[in-house]
């Protein structure tokens, strides 16, 4: 009676398991076709397919590439390694919305549209490693909401800012020609300050400039000028903690830090140049083209000097021992006449000031 119990509660659970078995059996279904020299994702493949390979063909993944790859809507896992691929397009992999893994290494991939991973919700892990990409633009992830791992190995990334990947577990970046200037700045942050791994760290070197080729692009040293340009406030206390660090490392920091300083800002020069042609410029044209400007400057005539005027300097200098010692007397009329005959020769309107003051006696003895 009691085995009978037993075989009673225990069978629907066996059965259960059984048809887990069996359904997960039914749902897998792979697809090997490497090596095959396919130049196109054959569209002859069941529909069904779950782990399609197609590594080691010569596909490029052109438009008929795509639309055959949205029949196949239940993938999973998709492999493209060692194909001839140098374009992501936008909406490759659009209707490919249960993939949870995508591996697209050793091709000649240069350029990766901004849409190119647009629909792949689920993705988990996406392979780029040993291609040709330059650059990335941080924002072309931003679909990919659950993504853990990012492969980007063997590249010739030179930059690569802060990606906005909130489940990123694990990055892997070594084998590019990092260089470690301001503009790594962020990234470094990002590493330091995030929960993320950065796999190989070790490996991960700098390439330029020479003098930081030893450090791992986790741990190098920026200038003070990178920290006033992208410091933000969580990150002060690494900063702080890897400066007293640095105090010990390598005695050629002031190399570098030397090496490294802002150099000028020729935008401003090239813009004060061609103020200063603009205004220079315009100055000449409103003296040839408005010449009442200059003529007002230059409209002083020359007058007489009156008897009076004389007589008053006469005075005023009278109370000069010195200067009555060396000056004989001359009277207004004398005066009178020297100064007809010095305006005589002068111009009448030569744009000078006529001094009222006349050595007289000077005057008489070259007459």
């Amino acid at each position: 009676m009691k085995t009978t119990c037993i075989v009673t509660l225990f069978w629907p659970l066996s059965m259960l398991l059984l048809s887990d078995k069996s359904q997960t059996s039914k749902t897998e279904v792979k697809c090997n076709f490497t090596e095959k020299k396919y130049s196109l994702i054959p569209a002859d493949i069941n529909n069904n397919v779950t782990i399609l390979d197609l590594s080691y063909n010569q596909i490029t993944l052109n438009i008929i590439d795509t639309k055959v790859l949205q029949m196949y809507f239940l993938l999973t896992e998709l492999y493209l390694t060692e194909n001839n691929i140098i374009i992501l397009p936008n909406n490759s992999f659009s209707n490919l919305s249960n993939l949870e893994i995508l591996n697209i290494c050793g091709n000649s991939i240069n350029v990766i549209q901004q849409d190119a991973f647009v629909g792949l919700k689920k993705l988990k892990q996406l392979h780029l490693c040993q291609n040709q990409i330059l650059q990335l633009d941080p924002d072309i992830f931003v679909p990919l909401n659950n993504l853990k791992l990012l492969n980007l190995q063997g590249n010739l990334i030179s930059y690569f800012d802060e990606p906005q990947l909130l489940h990123l577990e694990l990055i892997i970046l070594d084998g590019n020609p990092w260089n470690c200037t301001c503009s790594l700045f962020n990234l470094q942050n990002w590493l330091n300050t995030s929960n993320v791994i950065l796999e190989n760290e070790n490996t991960t070197m700098c390439n330029y400039p020479n003098t930081l080729k030893c450090y791992s692009i986790k741990t190098v040293p920026f200038t003070a000028e990178c920290h006033r340009k992208f410091t933000s406030p969580e990150f002060e206390v690494f900063y702080n903690f890897q400066s007293i660090n640095n105090s010990h490392g390598p005695s050629n920091n002031s190399t570098i830090n030397s090496e490294h300083e802002p150099r000028g800002k020729t935008w401003t020069f090239l813009v004060g140049v061609i103020i200063t042609v603009l205004l220079t410029s315009f100055l000449i044209f409103i003296a040839i083209k408005c010449p009442i400007w200059y003529n007002l400057l230059l409209s002083y005539n020359h007058y007489r000097l009156e008897e009076h005027e004389a007589e008053t300097f006469e005075d005023g200098t009278s109370g000069n021992s010195s200067s009555l010692s060396q000056i004989p007397e001359t009277n207004s009329e004398d005066t009178t006449v020297i100064f007809e005959q010095l305006h005589s020769f002068a111009v009448e309107d030569d744009g000078f000031i006529e001094d009222k003051y006349i050595d007289t006696h000077e005057l008489r003895e070259e007459n």
